[in-house]
């Protein structure tokens, strides 16, 4: 089996002069990304089977976009190339600590729709992943979000999601973003979100009291990431901590999006039914092997780039 992973494909504009805002930074480098585009190169890169829905420009960037993620083993059947708009653009500067600020430059990625999506059987897939917040934005990516969703869970496929805040994108209605998101959250069987993400959510204090209200809510397994702090593991009644691989960081752009492309990766041959026999000693090891990938890919500049140094050994 497989995975489909539907949302954004870009080009991210890396500001290499570390430290300096995008507005005084001078030098950029191209670099291929998108969240749901990187957890489709991650799954890929590890060795597994995975599709990519998304619209780009027919321009120079949605060719390389294609281009890139046929090099890196991703079937880019469903990417399809819009005449009428330009590939999406994010403008990224690196902090001295490998965080990152972002300015979005939005034209095809937001025209997908669900007549696009029409043709894909997702009888072929084992897992399909909703994976990006521009997702929630309105016009007819939004729609087909939502169309899929129905979709794949009339199919008996498993259903990830990752929200991917960014606060640009909904900094005068988060309230849109949080209710687009609590959907996804009670109807996926798997899911991942930040700390800062599993507050905004739940409107909690603190990361545990948010896990606590997540439990409330959903039956889904999931993780909240805490960064050099670890990872929050939820599984039915039991909740515990995994720790995180210790690196120097370089650039943290598509760590969690590697993170959720090697828990897919390794829930790849299962379904719905057989989640539950999946022991919690299991999900430990998973969420381990996904906290080093996560860890691999902060390590290089570049989402994709970090991506084409991972391969299954490392979870040896």
């Amino acid at each position: 089996m497989k995975v489909l992973c539907i949302g954004e494909a870009l080009i991210d504009m890396i500001c290499t002069d570390r430290g300096s805002s995008l507005s005084n930074g001078q030098n950029f480098l191209k670099k291929a990304g998108g969240a749901p585009a990187n957890v489709a190169a991650a799954i890929a890169a590890l060795g597994g089977k995975v599709d990519m829905a998304a619209k780009v420009g027919k321009d120079p960037f949605g060719q390389h976009l294609i281009d890139l993620l046929n090099e890196m083993g991703v079937n880019t059947q469903w990417v399809i190339q819009d005449e009428n708009n330009f590939t999406t653009f994010a403008f990224v500067s690196l902090m001295e600590d490998g965080e990152r600020d972002f300015y979005f430059n939005r034209g095809a990625d937001g025209q997908l729709s669900k007549e696009d999506l029409s043709t894909i059987h997702l009888n072929e897939y084992s897992i399909v992943h909703f994976g990006s917040a521009t997702g929630f934005l309105p016009g007819p990516l939004q729609t087909a979000y939502t169309h899929l969703l129905a979709k794949a869970k009339a199919n008996n496929a498993i259903i990830s999601f990752d929200p991917n805040y960014r606060h640009l994108l909904f900094q005068n209605n988060t309230q849109s973003f949080i209710d687009q998101s609590w959907p996804f959250i009670e109807q996926c069987h798997f899911f991942k979100l930040s700390d800062e993400e599993a507050i905004l959510i739940t409107g909690c204090d603190t990361v545990q009291q948010a896990a606590d209200s997540l439990r409330e809510k959903t039956n889904a397994i999931f993780a909240i990431t805490l960064g050099k702090d670890g990872t929050l593991l939820s599984v039915g009644n039991h909740m515990k901590m995994i720790e995180s691989i210790a690196i120097t960081p370089v650039d943290a752009t598509g760590a969690g999006d590697a993170f959720v492309g090697a828990v897919l990766f390794q829930l790849i041959n299962f379904n719905p039914a057989q989640l539950a026999s999946i022991s919690l000693m299991e999900w430990e090891k998973i969420i381990a092997n996904a906290n080093k990938a996560g860890a691999r890919t902060c390590e290089y500049m570049g989402a994709m780039e970090a991506f084409k140094h991972l391969n299954n050994s490392i979870f040896n």
